[in-house]
């Protein structure tokens, strides 16, 4: 089996992974991932007990206990740059030997749930409700950079998406762990979230340049295929689902909305969806 260089996987003296300075003892099979730093303070302060705490960059990890059960929650910063370097490291904590440098034999599955702020693009969604990403449509391009295989229906549907947005390049388009769906998200909207590489132009908000695509979010409210209609607006869960899928980990996006962009509202105490969210979400672990 093929070792792994010191330039490629980077290993730290004390023996933890480079950007998350995690070891793999700190990764416990149910993950949960935020963007903002200080929402892991406010997922932990509901924990029975903190075992452990690390501050690296924007990745903040606290490990601790939820009504017995073991959950690792770490902060990943805004953008799907940040969270490949996070699904890479995370992958590589329970799926590389870091004695030996190469990869196990036997493959460890995390249960990876990220809780999210969004914007809601359906004038039927209200601010405060929760949506359940089942697929995840990406418009930035980190997944040119890896084989990803589309279904048939999904090439169809990012196909059907770039001819109606006059977009220049093909999105990608990932679906949810339906196991993760059933636990966390059954009684949720289930909805299709749009990934963007940014939160101004790339979610068509003007603030002093011009747009490229100045109507890229009615194009994308009204378009639909069948019943496949897109919901809301993040920067995170189609590089999620795709990297978890080519990992072979189970992962499911859920997200609080604080804004719908269609009709021009935003929540009045977002902080108190989120805790809501968070609260739902460690009970169904």
């Amino acid at each position: 089996m093929a070792r792994i260089s010191e330039s490629e996987l980077i290993i730290t003296k004390d023996g933890s992974i480079y950007h998350l300075n995690l070891k793999p003892e700190h990764i416990a099979d149910t993950v949960i991932a935020v963007g903002d730093p200080s929402r892991v303070y406010g997922i932990s302060k509901h924990f029975d007990k903190i075992e452990f705490e690390m501050n690296k960059r924007e990745f903040i990890t606290h490990v601790g206990t939820y009504k017995g059960n073991r959950i690792t929650v770490i902060s990943t910063g805004m953008g799907t740059d940040n969270i490949e370097i996070f699904m890479t490291e995370l992958d590589a904590l329970v799926n590389i030997d870091f004695k030996t440098r190469e990869v196990k034999k036997e493959k460890r599955k995390l249960n990876i749930v990220r809780i999210g702020t969004s914007g809601a693009i359906q004038e039927d969604i209200p601010v405060g409700a929760f949506i359940a990403s089942d697929y995840g449509l990406g418009l930035d391009t980190l997944n040119y950079f890896y084989n990803f295989k589309h279904t048939a229906k999904e090439q169809q549907l990012v196909e059907e998406i770039q001819k109606s947005t006059n977009l220049g390049f093909t999105p990608y388009l990932s679906k949810c762990s339906s196991k993760l769906m059933k636990k966390f998200g059954f009684d949720m909207i289930k909805g299709n979230t749009i990934t963007s590489p940014g939160f101004f132009a790339p979610q068509g908000r003007k603030i002093r340049l011009p747009l490229r695509l100045p109507n890229l979010v009615r194009d994308l409210t009204q378009f639909h295929s069948g019943n496949f209609w897109l919901t809301n607006f993040e920067m995170e869960t189609a590089a999620y689902y795709a990297l978890a899928k080519l990992m072979g980990h189970e992962m499911l996006s859920l997200n609080a909305i604080i804004a719908n962009r269609t009709k021009g509202e935003f929540s009045k105490d977002y902080a108190k969806v989120v805790d809501k969210l968070i609260i739902t979400t460690l009970d169904r672990i």
